[in-house]
């Protein structure tokens, strides 16, 4: 068995560092993964052996999550166009020139702005429960829309639930039939992450800025009408957050792309990577070189 080779790399991004993965030979096209919350590129740990036997994968750690820097939410806007200020300075600083996009959760309205301001660079997008309409939101958005409606500190702090042990393990566990095929390194990671100091305050700001990611939905399916990208939903149809009407709805816009349920919850790589993993690289053929 062949065994794949990643390496770990960082780089300065505005001052900052910005940690990625990165295997796949260098001269392939191009797959960019962009992760969500409260995850990293960790959680294409599994997903890169399978695409860097025929593609070149960079997998970047948002600013706030994972390896890459945090700095304090005082000093650093925690905004989603901040988020997507700093991956467009890191596709720029490596010199990415067409790619592929994998977005899921947060990465999805970061990887929206970087196709809506580089269409040019797009081949096609793969969106793992990466929500763009409003009939993809669920009920659990509630306590975060209240926040948005009203931004008092008592509607912020109700969310420090959220960050939570519990409530990221459920994340996880949500939806999901066979729990044994969740590994626990998973949600024990990105909770060790969540646990550092500050890290409360900088989700509790994305939080808040997530309604203008909704705001920007229309510009979204602006963007799918008007270029037409290819495009592969794969979603986890029991995802609590994200729902299967917010996966058809990309076909209103892209009558021709491509749209694949997943009986599993939000972290579908964690119990269908090799399903998805074999329908990524179905689309990934099809597109141009």
């Amino acid at each position: 068995m062949k065994t794949t080779k990643v390496n770990y790399r960082n780089t300065k991004v505005n001052d900052l560092n910005i940690f990625y993965r990165e295997a796949g030979p260098k001269d392939a096209p191009l797959v960019l993964l962009l992760h969500g919350y409260p995850t990293s590129s960790h959680m294409f740990r599994n997903l890169i052996p399978i695409l860097s036997e025929q593609y070149h994968v960079i997998a970047p750690d948002l600013p706030g999550f994972g390896y890459s820097d945090k700095p304090d939410h005082q000093g650093f806007a925690y905004t989603f166009d901040n988020l997507t200020e700093h991956i467009q300075g890191f596709i720029d600083q490596l010199g990415l020139k067409r790619f592929a996009i994998y977005v899921f959760d947060y990465g999805a309205p970061v990887g929206y702005r970087i196709a809506v301001a580089n269409p040019e660079k797009i081949t096609g997008i793969i969106t793992q429960n990466g929500n763009a309409y409003l009939e993809g939101l669920s009920e659990n958005w509630s306590p975060i829309q209240k926040y948005w409606a009203e931004p008092t500190e008592e509607n912020r702090n109700a969310l420090k639930m959220m960050v939570e042990e519990g409530t990221t393990k459920w994340q996880y566990f949500a939806g999901v039939t066979d729990e044994t095929l969740i590994a626990p390194e998973s949600y024990t990671l990105d909770q060790h992450f969540l646990d550092q100091p500050g890290n409360v305050e900088i989700q509790l700001d994305l939080f808040k800025d997530y309604a203008s990611n909704v705001a920007l939905y229309p510009v979204f399916q602006r963007y799918f009408r008007d270029k037409q990208p290819a495009l592969l939903a794969a979603w986890g149809d029991k995802d609590p957050f994200f729902l299967p009407p917010g996966a058809e709805a990309f076909k209103r816009d892209i009558p021709g792309a491509t749209v694949k349920f997943f009986d599993t919850g939000h972290f579908a790589l964690e119990t269908h990577v090799d399903e998805i993993g074999a329908e990524i690289l179905h689309f990934l053929e099809r597109l141009p070189k």
